[in-house]
């Protein structure tokens, strides 16, 4: 029994960590209580500069990408790393919670998506299902655009991943991509990345620049630590 007790917390200070995923949950049943009742009454986004973007089916490909990208970067950082996992989450969560808040307190949607399509082919096809699963509400900021910048920003500061200037190239690549295919496919305004970007550049400086971080480090007990003082 002790050994077995002596395992469970191996593996709990081992993966404790993953406990923040729990924050999934939450997001999620929030994010649907909004796609449900946020449908048709609802401040319109939009902004001149939309209007000069044409629709793009082929940005389907890397905005599809984006689900791949983010679960690489919790994958990865989890993993590998408690210290950037930390940081990843704080910068991620903090964000995805001000979008539940601002889309909760000021309902928001766009009339941007095209009327019909002037072509068919496989790319349209994916936009037609995206367009079916995902409506034109609950906008800024962009959490595609949001996210992506975080997790290019966790993969630029791991300590291994950000020393491979191919890693960080390709995932720059892939991040400017999906901020592009968001107004290119009309699933975002402008302003949603825009604000997007104000929102990242603010976290960034309080997660990165400060040095955030959360303590890895084992406790020690109470006992041994007035022992250490005496």
């Amino acid at each position: 029994m002790e050994r077995f007790k002596l395992g469970f917390r191996n593996l709990y200070d081992k993966y404790n960590h993953l406990l923040l995923l729990l924050y999934f949950p939450v997001y999620m049943i929030w994010f649907a209580y909004l796609e449900k009742n946020v449908t048709t009454r609802f401040h319109v986004i939009h902004v001149a500069l939309d209007d000069y973007i044409p629709f793009c089916e082929y940005f389907i490909i890397p905005y599809f990408l984006w689900f791949a990208y983010v679960a690489f970067g919790f994958i990865y950082m989890a993993l590998t790393s408690k210290k950037d996992f930390y940081k990843m989450c704080a910068f991620l969560y903090t964000g995805m919670t001000v979008f539940l808040v601002v889309s909760t307190l000021y309902p928001n949607g766009h009339f941007l998506r095209p009327a019909y399509y002037t072509h068919h082919n496989l790319c349209t096809m994916l936009c037609e299902f995206l367009y079916s699963t995902d409506t034109a509400t609950n906008l800024f900021p962009s959490i595609h655009v949001y996210n992506s910048i975080g997790i290019h920003l966790a993969i630029s500061h791991n300590e291994k991943l950000g020393q491979n200037k191919t890693i960080r190239l390709l995932s720059f690549v892939l991040m400017v991509s999906i901020v592009l295919a968001t107004m290119f496919l009309k699933q975002h305004s402008v302003f949603d990345v825009v604000t997007a970007f104000l929102l990242a550049y603010v976290m960034y400086l309080l997660v990165y620049r400060r040095n955030f971080s959360f303590s890895t480090a084992p406790r020690k007990s109470r006992s041994k630590l007035s022992v250490e003082h005496r």
